[in-house]
């Protein structure tokens, strides 16, 4: 009987797809379908959305926020309307890929930069109005940050 190093290996798989285990209950190997796999995962991983949260008060007519971390949450409350703004997205060497950023603003900027901070920056808003909101997820291997939402 071959071990696992030795199947052949697959580049999809379907729901009906045998996976090998070991049951540690049973003490031997036993089978299982990516379906079944799926419906355990399913309810055995708690997710949520993985993101920390940032907050920004800008007190000056401009600002500059580095978003300090990737998978932020970024809430910007400003004390009034801002004529420009800036905000700096994480280094791209920091960020994996498929990570984002997320960013609530409750004044209006009238002119917003959003910074890839050595990556391409690809659909930023140019301006913001009051309580709105947008999200940039990162891609790898573009090393570019696309706005998503």
């Amino acid at each position: 009987m071959p071990t696992i190093n030795q199947l052949t290996a697959v580049d999809t798989v379907t729901a009906s797809d045998l996976i090998p285990i070991w049951s540690s209950t049973d003490g031997d190997a036993r089978k299982a379908s990516a379906a079944t796999l799926k419906t355990y995962l399913t309810g055995a991983v708690s997710v949520n959305d993985g993101l920390i949260t940032q907050t920004a008060s800008p007190a000056a007519t401009a600002f500059n926020i580095a978003v300090a971390k990737p998978a932020t949450w970024l809430i910007i409350t400003p004390a009034a309307v801002y004529a420009t703004g800036t905000i700096t997205l994480p280094f791209f060497s920091d960020v994996q890929g498929g990570q984002i950023v997320q960013v609530n603003c409750s004044q209006a900027v009238t002119a917003l930069t959003v910074s890839g901070n050595g990556a391409t920056v690809i659909g930023a808003p140019t301006a913001l109005t009051a309580n709105s909101f947008f999200t940039m997820r990162y891609r790898a291997d573009t090393l570019a940050w696309y706005r998503v939402a």
